[in-house]
């Protein structure tokens, strides 16, 4: 069983149809949509602000969530993928979009719909990523236009794969 942990009278709350693995731990003021997936070890911290999810959204073994005290909430939209051992902190990221692994995306970062942040990257804070655009380096510039084929083989795969996983521990 997931450890959910109510903090400060509030307790996360979780959408329909959604996978909590043993070891994730959700704290405080957490929000997730329906049909999420929160994997191994993966940490959503909402002590400081709160964390909110839409639906569809999978945060993989390792990855943490968290946000700026009073200042810099985390929001993720629909369709997205955050992939292991990345680290969200107080940034918005809107729908379809992948986040690779071991990234890091800082506080107030805007991850546009549509977008890919490649492995080991690092979003600084305040970044604008424009919808449609790969962002890889540290720290992170575009590198490319997002291709049709990316959004499909990438974004979509990954994010209909971790849907597919998580029937399977239920």
């Amino acid at each position: 069983m997931a450890l959910i942990v109510t903090l400060n009278n509030i307790k996360p709350q979780v959408g329909e149809n959604c996978y909590l693995a043993e070891t994730a731990t959700l704290i405080g003021n957490v929000t997730l949509g329906d049909g999420c997936s929160i994997w191994f070890n993966a940490v959503l911290r909402g002590d400081v602000h709160y964390i909110k999810l839409g639906d569809n959204v999978n945060i993989q073994d390792n990855a943490v969530v968290h946000c700026t005290y009073k200042k810099s909430a985390t929001n993720i939209g629909n369709n997205v993928s955050v992939a292991h051992g990345a680290i969200i902190h107080g940034c918005t990221i809107h729908d379809n979009v992948l986040i690779g692994m071991n990234a890091v995306i800082l506080d107030d970062a805007v991850i546009e719909s549509n977008s890919i942040i490649a492995a080991g990257s690092v979003v600084t804070k305040g970044t604008v990523v424009k919808s449609g655009s790969v962002f890889a380096g540290t720290p992170a510039k575009k590198i490319k236009d997002l291709s049709p084929e990316l959004l499909k083989d990438d974004i979509e795969r990954i994010a209909n794969n971790y849907s597919m996983y998580a029937s399977w521990y239920k």
